[in-house]
Formats: C-alpha cells, sequence, structure tokens
C-alpha cells in the first residue's frame, strides 16, 4: 500500500519534531569541568538525588533546574528588576550575577553581559538545528540558560537566564 503525504502533513510533522526537541532534556553531555580541580565536586549539593532535588524545589523551578526546561518569556519578575544587589542560583544560593552586569535584552528573560567569575560551568547544547552554549551552576550543576555572542559591550555576550533558576538578593 502506496501512503502519500501531503504537504500539510509534512509542515505539521516537522512542526511537531521541532517543538519535541526544543523541549526534550538536553543531552547527558557533562557540564564542562576537571573533576580534580572542581572545588564543589565533593559537596552535598552534588549527592542529592533527583527525588530529593524534586522535594526542595518548587515544580517549575525543579523542572528547569535540574531538566534543563525553559520557562515562558516574560513570565519572571526578575526580568524587570532593577535593584542593586546580587542573582543566585534558586537551587543552591551560590551567588551568580552582579546586578550591574544585568541588561534589558527584550528578549523575555533576565539576561547578563558577564557571570561572576567560576560560578558557571558550560557545555554544548545540540537540541535544534544549531550548537548553543548551555550554563550550569557551578555547584550545584542547576541549569540556568544559555550564553549567546549577541550582547552588549563590554563582553558582547549575553547570558539568557531562567527566571525560575534565580532569586535576588538586595544590596
Amino acid at each position: 500500500m502506496m501512503h502519500t503525504f501531503s504537504r500539510r502533513s509534512l509542515l505539521l510533522g516537522g512542526a511537531a519534531t521541532l517543538a519535541i526537541a526544543a523541549c526534550s532534556p538536553a543531552s547527558a553531555d557533562k557540564v564542562d569541568g576537571d573533576a580534580s580541580t572542581d572545588p564543589y565536586a565533593d559537596t552535598t549539593w552534588r549527592k542529592l538525588t533527583d527525588a530529593e532535588w524534586q522535594e526542595r524545589l518548587p515544580t517549575e523551578a525543579y523542572r528547569v533546574l535540574r531538566h534543563e526546561h525553559t520557562e515562558r518569556a516574560f513570565s519572571s519578575p526578575l526580568n524587570d528588576e532593577k535593584r542593586a544587589g546580587t542573582f543566585h542560583c534558586a537551587g543552591c544560593d551560590l551567588a551568580l550575577f552582579d546586578s550591574d552586569r544585568k541588561f534589558d535584552s527584550g528578549t523575555g528573560w533576565p539576561s547578563f553581559w558577564d557571570a561572576i567569575p567560576g560560578a558557571m560551568g558550560m557545555k554544548p547544547d545540540n537540541r535544534l538545528f544549531y550548537t548553543r552554549l548551555e550554563y550550569h551552576c557551578a555547584r550545584c550543576l542547576g541549569h540556568q540558560g544559555h550564553r549567546f555572542n549577541d550582547g552588549p559591550a563590554p563582553t558582547g555576550q549575553r547570558w539568557c537566564n531562567n527566571g525560575l533558576a534565580l532569586t535576588f538578593k538586595p544590596a
């Protein structure tokens, strides 16, 4: 039996495939870092089980931090946060960004032009049709977001972060 596909079926199938790929957890690649020089390798944060993380975190924060999901654009109150202070990992409270490095990227997610040195681990994310650079908290390995090279001076970088993965502590 021969099957024929309409253009509409092919387009809808392709769109569904892209949506599934974009929403699926990233590959099992490890966050860059040498265990022998990793100051957080033996911490309690790295020993927590998935069930323990699920118990500690609100449902949506758990999905972002532990399963690399992305929150809906323009849904985080931290996108509009303009006070002086520090943005911390919502999983383990490690300081990740200083507020003076935050800028309005217009993307709908809190964006920064640089992170606090040593606060992040990086890995490639190949879930879409191109490679993005994904970053995670260096201490608990919680997924934060993706770094792009379309930000402002002085770095030219845009660290596009999930607001659910952050807490803010005013100065």
